[in-house]
């Protein structure tokens, strides 16, 4: 420490470590610290009242900061796994949503057409029930690993009678029958709903009281089309109605050919 006129000095190396300066020097002891900051990767070295700076050095971590390997092993895990992940996806998918079918056969036309592929609504009747008039892939009474796809006509408690090659329905509850006003058929099937054998053209009477919890099919194809008026039972007995937990799903829409891709809806019967 040096003592002048009214004035004390401390060297600059006091001034930048813990020793405090005197009041008049206070100023510029702050300054200098602010101009000098210690670094444990710096070196200073101070000579009379200068300083020379050497920048620091780059730290050994940020040298060890590479990316890390994985073995073939942990590649080949990640791929399977994957592959397991996209497999969940499309089975529950396919299971409670949508699926695709194609159409085989012309018991449905002019509804839907040989090789034209379909998409199925399967939500919609987990959160509902089958409605009249909707098309449905189900699974038949007279062999259950095969789907078809029809028309419902009558739900639980209805009576459905044959009559003239036309459909009658007595809804369940009500007194009367009325006649079925199907748009969908075309010229050819129009009037020719008759009994199993489909082209047998017997135009006598039958009629089906529909069970609770089952439903009456028939294709758009009248003469085409083996539906509720054919089924029979593992015995051969006749089994014309399909269990709800046999309807698989709703037919949403025509995905394929493109030329034909529309959503189908429900008609109206009027009754």
């Amino acid at each position: 420490m040096i003592v002048g006129q009214n004035r004390t000095f401390v060297p600059i190396s006091q001034c930048l470590c813990t020793t405090r300066c005197s009041i008049s020097s206070s100023s510029r002891c702050r300054a200098n610290r602010r101009r000098f900051r210690f670094s444990t990767h710096a070196v200073y070295s101070m000579e009379s009242l200068g300083t020379r700076y050497t920048a620091p050095r780059a730290s050994p971590i940020l040298g060890k900061m590479q990316p890390k390997k994985h073995s073939l092993w942990f590649h080949l895990f990640d791929v399977i796994l994957n592959i397991v992940i996209i497999v969940a996806i499309v089975v529950v998918i396919r299971t409670f949503l949508v699926s695709p079918f194609q159409v085989e056969g012309s018991s449905m036309s002019d509804t839907l057409e040989h090789k034209q592929y379909i998409i199925i609504n399967k939500l919609a009747y987990h959160i509902g029930d089958p409605k009249r008039g909707d098309v449905v892939v189900f699974r038949p009474p007279n062999d259950r690993k095969k789907h078809y796809v029809k028309r419902i006509i009558g739900l639980p408690g209805d009576t459905v009678t044959l009559e003239g090659g036309y459909v009658f329905l007595q809804e369940s509850g009500e007194g009367e029958k009325a006649k079925l006003r199907e748009s969908y058929l075309s010229e050819r099937n129009a009037g020719k709903t008759y009994q199993h054998p489909p082209t047998s053209g017997d135009m006598n009477d039958i009629s089906f009281r529909i069970p609770e919890g089952e439903y009456f099919l028939l294709g758009d194809n009248r003469q085409g089309s083996l539906d509720s008026r054919s089924f029979t039972d593992e015995g051969g007995d006749p089994s014309p109605f399909v269990d709800q937990k046999d309807i698989k799903g709703l037919v949403w829409f025509i995905a394929l050919p493109v030329t034909k891709i529309h959503a189908l809806e429900a008609p109206e019967y009027g009754l």
